[in-house]
């Protein structure tokens, strides 16, 4: 099913709360199933959070995935390391092709028994789980900090502890980061050597704790965009801080070069558009901290005429979609000119006027919906697929309603 969206004012004001974050939600679910005297508060009500949530409590021996690479990876280590478990781990035909051998062969170096079912490297697996030795682990850092943050999670319960030496240029480090920061939360022992060694120790059990999940910095991209290509606005977002463990909360500094001012008051973060901000021609960032935000950031620039040169993007041609295609094929339907390689993008600006209905395709991706929902400011726009934001963001077209946006549904 598609959306039609539309908007009768370029000016926007309201009030929004969103849930909380979806990467901190994933960490504490897996945590609060090896440590059970935690208590969790304002988690996400994501698909991908009901879905690990629905996973740690599966009656039965297949647990299916589906496009969730967040809990295919956070999944394969919790498994692998709950004594007696035998578990199949599947998911969609996309999951199915997205690699997860540096994972599985970093487990099983410490005792995991883990059988690829179909094609090796790729899900669906077979875990038997036991008691993990833990010890010394080497791994690539340049791929996916998802695979470090699953052992991260699981070091603790494991007999030795781990030490994590991380090879190459670490990938999106402020997720690392947030997964340490929330061991530490629960007192459990880290060390962090030159960014590079990670030692955790083990810790059977910990005092009963208490954490509320900030609301989702990725989620509030969306509203940073529609602020920016806005005439007028001021957005108030509950649940957020100013110092964040999210590594999307670099929002604050990237949006103010385009014309959005960020004020916290209390518990609400007030965007506000800045009228009185000099565009810059070019905005250049490398992104390998906070990759999610190029789809974002790139319609934005898009909207306002900016040229856009963002690099640090390898591991976007292995979430949903390959997102690096997917960003040059509906920008070229809005007359765009892009150029991509294997780890960023280009985009030049253009004075292309939205004057036709566009009908954007969304790749099974959530974040291609909601990344493109701003360019409704300037003309109606068709979003094909609309549910698929349920993924991290469920209440999302709800939310533009209640500031302003229309939509009809086909």
């Amino acid at each position: 099913m598609d959306i039609k969206l539309f908007t009768e004012s370029n000016n926007l004001y309201g009030k929004i709360s969103i849930n909380g974050s979806k990467s901190e939600s994933n960490r504490l679910l897996i945590l609060k199933a090896l440590y059970p005297n935690l208590i969790l508060k304002n988690l996400s009500n994501s698909d991908d959070t009901i879905l690990i949530q629905k996973a740690l409590n599966n009656p039965t021996n297949i647990i299916d995935v589906s496009h969730a690479g967040t809990a295919m990876r956070f999944l394969t280590a919790y498994y692998a390391s709950k004594p007696n478990s035998d578990i199949i781990l599947t998911g969609s035909k996309r999951m199915k092709n997205r690699p997860i051998g540096i994972l599985v062969d970093s487990l099983v170096k410490i005792g995991a028994s883990i059988e690829y079912l179909e094609k090796d490297g790729f899900p669906p697996l077979r875990i038997n789980g036991k008691k993990l030795l833990g010890n010394f682990l080497n791994i690539s850092a340049s791929v996916s900090s998802q695979f470090i943050t699953a052992l991260i999670l699981i070091a603790p319960t494991t007999s030795k502890g781990m030490t994590i030496n991380l090879l190459d240029k670490v990938t999106s480090q402020p997720y690392i980061n947030m997964s340490i920061s929330l061991l530490k939360k629960l007192g459990i022992n880290v060390e962090v050597n030159n960014d590079n060694k990670i030692i955790i120790y083990p810790k059977e059990k910990i005092s009963a704790t208490t954490i509320s999940v900030e609301s989702d910095w990725s989620s509030a991209s969306y509203y940073y965009s529609l602020v920016a290509l806005s005439n007028k606005a001021e957005i108030k977002l509950s649940g957020f801080k100013n110092s964040s463990l999210q590594g999307d909360s670099c929002l604050k500094k990237i949006y103010k070069k385009l014309g959005v001012l960020s004020i916290f008051d209390r518990d609400f973060l007030i965007l506000k558009k800045d009228s009185k901000i000099n565009l810059p021609n070019e905005i250049s960032l490398n992104l390998i901290d906070s990759p999610d935000l190029a789809q974002t950031i790139s319609v934005t620039c898009f909207g306002l005429g900016v040229d856009c040169k963002l690099t640090g993007l390898h591991t976007l041609k292995f979430k949903e979609t390959d997102r690096l295609i997917a960003l040059k094929n509906e920008f070229i339907k809005l007359g765009a000119k892009v150029s991509i390689t294997n780890d960023s993008f280009y985009l030049k600006s253009s004075n292309q006027n939205q004057n036709d209905m566009i009908k954007i395709s969304t790749y099974n991706d959530h974040r291609m919906a909601m990344s493109f929902a701003p360019l409704s400011l300037f003309g109606p726009i068709i979003i094909e697929n609309y549910k698929v934001v349920s993924k991290s963001y469920p209440n999302f077209w709800a939310d533009l309603e209640s500031i302003g946006f229309k939509s009809i549904i086909n």
